[in-house]
């Protein structure tokens, strides 16, 4: 389920002393005031910033990592509005007069051609008469809207927007209603309190006061709202569409909220997406939404037939104030299934060769390069217990848990800090703008969730409660928080469950929007919650990384990999991208323009929750196709990354180049050379992952070879279990341990 208590995430109530520096969680704890130099939060030039929210919605944890968060961090000292906001099928910018509104439905291609962006251009401004306010402040949000808030001297403005909502919700005190738009609008429609008008190409709707008059004089219309507060706008797919779209003009919007149901029978995540609403007029509450394409994929419920351009492709329609969706569930492995095809010998040895490092962690001291070398140990760990080398295996999960609790242990060189106004823990030393733009979080606490869940299914006295574990949901409240009442950390921070994958940026300063670019770090921590709960028999926390993986593994397949081919623009050259934008897509990084990176950062790092990648292998060939195109020849760096990639569909391939390069390759920062050695000779062993058949258990999975079928589970419990595969085989997996058959 959606809704949980902060006391069933974390197993353990703490409750803060006053004036208290250092709060203990089990055996480790965290801080309440920063180490010695370190930042908060700041603006561009580096002062502390605060969440800038109404009194209304003070004290309530606040949303960052969200299409909406410039309202609420303000990245820029000179501009105390907002950046666009890419709420699709309309954009919107916070602006002195009101709430810009737009919908663009031509693109550029920029950036060398790197680059596509539908950017907001504001058609409407929708304002109170005359209102001039110094700032904007977020009145309020629920799972995909929010509430932002104007006020000068006199007036007042409230405009309630969203993800696919076709309408904005305005409420206004102190004047006449007011539209500024751009340029002469053309009347196409006027019943006095209804008016349609043709703006920049884009058909609008006006939806005053029963009794009111909308009235046109150059490009402000107006109309006089009498004893009442409100007006609303919508955007039409046709003229036509009027009568419909008039139907729910007063039926105001005042919440979203996402549920979801893991049915481990059918091998399915349900997921219902429903908008609350309130009739400010007459009866009506139904309303209408724009279903992304990775919403309207996989749901039976009737659709109108309307489209609305998007940077997503085409949004389709739904009349109603809910729909449903339904996707089958790719399962995860804490390691890939023991096969012939390894050789004991040889994986030894590279797993030795790590061991006798002088620094396994190669000098690593910030969240985020700790994090990564966490997560290739833990890697490590499982592969070395398949391969029977228990002794490597405990001296790998030894050096895991050092590490994390030196890093749960506050007043050492790297400690965990809370900050009470942005409703955050962060990581000190911090990086990459964890701390003074709140980024990234999702990604640098993958890699510890995952290491400590690798640790948990071999030492779960570790990982109680009452010695480690409670720290490790700490981390998990911060980056991905299912209750809604808690009052320490918002709800699902970076996740955006309307949008169907995570967001990067903590402030979303940026005129693009918001991005994320390693969509692959994104789901390492789903991943990590569904082996962590699974270890630790926390099933609301296992249910809830299969609702985040299933959903952003077809956001990634759709919007990163345009897997059908449906979503990018016609004239843009690039099969991928490797960050996506509110308002499009880019082929790049963040640091570099090698196509190597490019194509490897949505990739990395492999682990047994990677197996989605394989649902489409015309897209992965596809894109390394265009990966070699680009690079000129083969690829060079993060090599052992991308041949994993390819292993994934066509193994005899990958094996065949891995082969041929003799360990001449420098692993990437996260890998090793025993991981990639198991992993590209397993697959060559096993086969490839069949996603269409499923288990009753999110832990296990299926690969194929020569229409051979390879069956592997990994059971956390402390009985023995059967798993059933949805094609009916049946496997008996041993209590807390891995079983494989093939048939």
């Amino acid at each position: 389920m959606a809704a949980a208590t902060a006391a069933a995430v974390t197993g353990v109530v703490v409750i803060p002393s006053a004036g208290a520096s250092e709060i203990p969680v089990g055996q480790g704890g965290y801080s309440e005031t920063r180490p010695a130099g370190a930042q908060g939060p700041t603006d561009n030039m580096g002062t502390p910033v605060l969440p800038q929210v109404t009194d209304t919605v003070a004290g309530e944890p606040v949303p960052t990592n969200h299409w909406w968060s410039s309202l609420v961090f303000k990245r820029y000292a000179d501009n105390p509005y907002s950046q666009p906001m890419y709420g699709h099928p309309l954009t919107y910018q916070a602006v002195a007069e009101g709430l810009q509104v737009g919908h663009p439905t031509n693109h550029a291609i920029v950036g060398e051609g790197r680059q596509y962006e539908f950017n907001h251009t504001a058609d409407l401004t929708l304002s109170v008469t005359g209102l001039n306010s110094p700032d904007v402040k977020a009145d309020g949000w629920s799972d995909w809207t929010v509430t932002p808030y104007w006020a000068d001297s006199d007036r007042e403005l409230r405009a309630t927007i969203g993800h696919g909502l076709p309408y904005v919700y305005a409420e206004a005190a102190g004047g006449d209603a007011e539209i500024i738009t751009n340029g002469p609008p053309e009347v196409f429609a006027d019943e006095g309190n209804v008016l349609g008008v043709t703006v920049a190409g884009n058909h609008y709707a006006l939806f005053a006061p029963t009794g009111s008059d909308w009235n046109v004089s150059g490009t402000s219309v107006t109309a006089a709202l009498g004893d009442n507060d409100y007006y609303s706008v919508a955007l039409l797919p046709e003229r036509d569409a009027l009568g419909t779209f008039e139907r729910y003009a007063f039926s105001f919007v005042t919440g979203s909220e996402v549920s979801w149901d893991y049915d481990p029978a059918a091998g399915e995540v349900n997921a219902t997406y429903t908008l609350e609403t309130e009739a400010r007029e007459g009866s009506e509450t139904g309303t209408i939404q724009a279903l992304y394409r990775h919403q309207w994929m996989h749901t039976d419920d009737a659709l109108l037939d309307h489209e609305y351009v998007s940077p997503r492709g085409a949004m389709k329609l739904r009349e109603g104030n809910s729909f449903t969706t339904t996707q089958t569930v790719p399962g995860v492995l804490p390691v890939l299934p023991e096969s012939d095809g390894v050789d004991d010998g040889r994986l030894a040895g590279y797993i030795a060769d790590v061991l006798g490092s002088p620094d396994p962690f190669e000098g690593a001291t910030d969240t985020y390069w700790t994090g990564k070398h966490l997560g290739k140990l833990a890697q490590l760990a499982t592969v070395a217990d398949q391969a029977g080398d228990t002794a490597s295996r405990d001296q790998l999960l030894t050096l895991i848990k050092d590490r994390l609790e030196e890093w749960f242990t506050v007043g050492g060189a790297a400690e965990f800090s809370y900050d009470a106004e942005w409703s955050t823990l962060t990581g000190y030393p911090a990086s990459f703008g964890s701390d003074t733009e709140l980024n990234d979080h999702h990604f640098h606490y993958s890699y510890f969730v995952m290491a400590a869940a690798i640790v948990a299914q071999f030492d779960p006295e570790w990982a109680d409660d009452s010695a480690w574990g409670g720290m490790v949901h700490e981390l998990i409240r911060d980056t991905a928080n299912p209750a809604r009442d808690d009052d320490r950390y918002p709800f699902l921070r970076g996740f955006d469950v309307y949008a169907g994958h995570s967001w990067a940026s903590g402030h979303q300063g940026f005129a693009a929007g918001n991005n994320q670019e390693s969509s692959s770090e994104s789901v390492n921590l789903s991943t990590g919650l569904i082996l962590w709960g699974s270890a630790t028999g926390n099933d609301e926390l296992r249910d809830l990384g299969v609702y985040l993986l299933t959903t952003e593994a077809e956001s990634i397949r759709q919007y990163w990999f345009d897997a059908d081919q449906e979503v990018y623009p016609a004239d843009y050259e690039h099969p991928i991208v490797g960050m996506v934008w509110g308002s499009g897509a880019a082929y790049a990084t963040w640091w570099t323009a090698n196509p190597e990176e490019i194509h490897g950062i949505n990739v990395l790092p492999l682990t047994g929750g990677s197996l989605h990648l394989g649902a489409h292998p015309e897209a992965v060939n596809r894109n390394l196709d265009h990966l070699v195109e680009q690079n000129g020849g083969p690829f060079e760096e993060w090599r052992d990354l991308l041949w994993q990639f390819q292993a994934l569909v066509d193994p005899e391939t990958a094996k065949a180049a891995y082969d041929a390069d003799g360990d001449a390759y420098e692993p990437e920062a996260g890998a090793t050379r025993a991981h990639t050695y198991h992993w590209i000779n397993t697959l060559a062993a096993v086969g490839t992952p069949n996603l269409d058949v499923t288990a009753d258990i999110p832990t296990a999975a299926v690969f194929e070879k020569d229409g051979v079928r390879t069956y592997t589970a990994h059971n956390h419990a402390d009985a023995e279990r059967t798993v059933t595969f949805s094609d009916g085989t049946t496997l008996t997996v041993p209590a807390r341990s891995s079983a494989t058959s093939t048939g």
